[in-house]
């Protein structure tokens, strides 16, 4: 095996399981939680939701690409290449719109206290579960025809306009179809990223006039409302780093009719950073883990402990 494709299969493997490890462990938490008296939030809900798009992305995106690079390439059948791409599509739309979701529930969240603010403020969580399945039902929809492109390797040796991904393929098609087909799927992404990017900028907004007001007292209570905007805040920016970068690496991808195999790991790399690294952003953000760890460790069996979870 060829050092260079060594390499990539070593960090293919590496961000697969440490993407998988991290999501795991943040489920772990929710599950752990479910024997306390602590009262999951309506964030909660949708972190719950990310832990299994993200599962999606990493096991369709990561598992694939790992074997391939290692030499087990054309093993995968016609079906299961269709599978996999759907598979992943869904987990990927299904990301962006958790993100999306959680950020426009924040920014409501934190919102001026005037009588429509204060009634959306109240619905809002009603529409947290619906928001969510339809994400998922909208996903699906959007990416059923997908799987019509996606081929398997082993089988494509009869037909000439394929792109070939290492262990699936790509049918090629006219441009004017395939232009359609982008709009298409892109057209979800790119609705999700602008309300994102709108309820970010209003935290943002927010926080700053936030800090205006209390700058000149020394010493301020972060409350939970602020640090919760904030590990928000980290999460959408990491995001669209992550998805301009895959973006980017994507548009040349479909542009490029025998794209390289540097070209194809490169996209598949920059796919799967934000589902590997999230988990931990949460984590390391979330106070209730911390204190969680520190019950469960310590043998600590306090209700009055529990309560403040």
């Amino acid at each position: 095996m060829v050092n260079s494709e060594l390499a990539v299969g070593l960090i293919f493997l590496t961000q697969t399981v440490v993407g998988i490890l991290g999501n795991f462990s943040l489920l772990c938490h929710y599950i752990l939680l479910s024997f306390t008296d602590y009262r999951l939030k309506s964030t909660d809900f949708i972190h719950k939701h990310l832990i299994v798009a993200n599962f999606l992305t990493l096991l369709c995106k990561g598992v694939p690409h790992t074997m391939a690079a290692f030499g087990w390439k054309h093993t995968l059948s016609h079906l299961r290449c269709k599978l996999l791409f759907f598979l992943h599509r869904v987990g990927r739309g299904a990301s962006i719109g958790s993100i999306c979701i959680l950020s426009v529930y924040q920014a409501i969240t934190i919102s001026p206290g005037n009588a429509w603010w204060a009634a959306l403020k109240v619905k809002a969580p009603k529409y947290i579960v619906p928001s969510i399945f339809l994400c998922w039902m909208l996903q699906m929809l959007v990416n059923v025809i997908f799987p019509i492109y996606i081929t398997s390797s082993s089988s494509d040796k009869n037909i000439t306009n394929v792109k070939d991904f290492g262990y699936c393929s790509s049918v090629l098609h006219d441009e004017t179809r395939n232009s359609l087909y982008a709009a298409l799927l892109s057209f979800p992404d790119v609705l999700c990223l602008g309300l994102m990017l709108g309820a970010s900028g209003t935290m943002v907004f927010i926080l700053y006039r936030h800090k205006q007001r209390v700058q000149h007292i020394r010493r301020t209570a972060s409350s939970p409302e602020s640090r919760a905007m904030k590990t928000i805040l980290l999460l959408v920016s990491t995001f669209v780093y992550f998805y301009t970068l895959s973006s980017v690496f994507q548009v040349v991808l479909a542009v490029s009719d025998n794209p390289n195999w540097i070209l194809i790991n490169m996209a598949a790399i920059t796919a799967a950073c934000f589902p590997a690294v999230s988990p931990f952003l949460l984590m390391s953000h979330d106070s209730k883990i911390h204190r969680l760890c520190f019950a469960w460790t310590g043998n600590i069996k306090s209700p009055h402990l529990r309560r403040n979870m």
